[in-house]
């Protein structure tokens, strides 16, 4: 049983936090795709940026939770968020939105969109620094150790506030995108646009006011995702460098312009990562006796080492491009 809370605390939590980031990330880089054709490599950087408004808004006001009893960053996340959309919006009005005005085609828009991550990568340095900052400026995180009632059982389950924090507003935002994508006229709009832009324009919808609010939901999530990342660990100004890869992976495995694919797409990527990097020895421990001599039971038996993390989603993404271009859900080939 000690075995398995191990297995627990190191697989199925691990997973769950990282497949929840992994998800929302790569739902902002589908939404984009769907309705915008291209591949927007600088929303591993949205993600940082909102986390780093965060981290200055909470040094700013350090104090600003402590009256109800919540992390402060989580006080100035939907601030975080605001300013994230409306970076979003800007980029797309001041880089995109002229070459699509030129009619230019969607490979054109991918290297805009590396020059993008280039400059938004100089600009969080230049500002942040290149070293990592918690942000938990003046709050301390809680770590929470449940005893389970078994007799025999030492080791705890071990979760943290801010895997708490995550598990709720992935949630929240899992089932808020499903009903505004579901039920309301703008998520009705996007998901016309998604499947025939011209039909969707002859039909009299605004796509302006469409790729506007693909954008703010974009980046509305990009905050989220970069913040509880940050919380859980820490910030760090090259945050996107460990994000792209994994972010797209899971968008091309749930299948590309699949928002409820991303998601599905995100925890088997989180997941893959967390058993790949797992150690199976410690499993077998409670077997080592019963195994003949000539079978020792190794010391690590991991798949690939946790320096070598980031292999794992590249390989998927691969396997998935060869095998399955569309991914799980059948998106649109890219």
């Amino acid at each position: 049983m000690n075995e398995l809370v191990f297995f627990i605390n190191n697989v199925v939590i691990a997973g769950s936090v990282t497949g929840s980031i992994y998800a929302i990330g790569a739902v902002g880089v589908t939404l984009i795709f769907s309705i915008m054709r291209f591949a927007h490599f600088a929303h591993g950087d949205m993600m940082t940026f909102g986390a780093f408004m965060v981290l200055l808004l909470t040094t700013l006001f350090p104090q600003a939770g402590a009256a109800i009893g919540v992390p402060t960053p989580l006080i100035m996340l939907p601030l975080a968020m605001v300013l994230t959309a409306a970076l979003a919006v800007g980029i797309d009005r001041a880089f995109y939105k002229p070459l699509r005005a030129h009619g230019v085609k969607p490979i054109v828009l991918v290297i805009g969109s590396l020059g993008v991550t280039l400059m938004l990568q100089g600009l969080i340095r230049l500002f942040a620094g290149t070293g990592g900052e918690s942000l938990y400026v003046d709050d301390r995180k809680e770590i929470f150790r449940l005893a389970l009632p078994i007799e025999g059982v030492r080791v705890p389950v071990v979760i943290t506030e801010p895997q708490l924090y995550l598990f709720v507003l992935t949630l929240v935002a899992v089932v808020g995108l499903h009903f505004f994508l579901s039920r309301s006229r703008l998520g009705k709009a996007m998901r016309a646009m998604s499947d025939n832009p011209d039909l969707a324009q002859a039909s009299g919808i605004n796509t302006n006011t469409i790729v506007a609010v693909t954008w703010v939901i974009a980046g509305g999530l990009a905050a989220i995702a970069g913040t509880l990342l940050s919380l859980d660990v820490t910030f760090k100004p090259d945050l996107s460098f460990f994000l792209l890869l994994p972010i797209f992976a899971a968008a091309i495995v749930g299948g590309v312009g699949h928002p409820y694919g991303a998601i599905a797409g995100g925890f088997v990527v989180g997941f893959a990562e967390t058993l790949a990097v797992f150690n199976w020895s410690v499993l077998l421990r409670p077997f080592r006796d019963s195994l003949p001599e000539w079978l020792s039971l190794p010391g690590n038996l991991a798949f690939v080492g946790t320096e070598y993390k980031i292999v794992v989603p590249f390989f998927i993404l691969v396997v998935i491009l060869v095998w399955r271009p569309t991914g799980i859900f059948k998106g649109k080939v890219i």
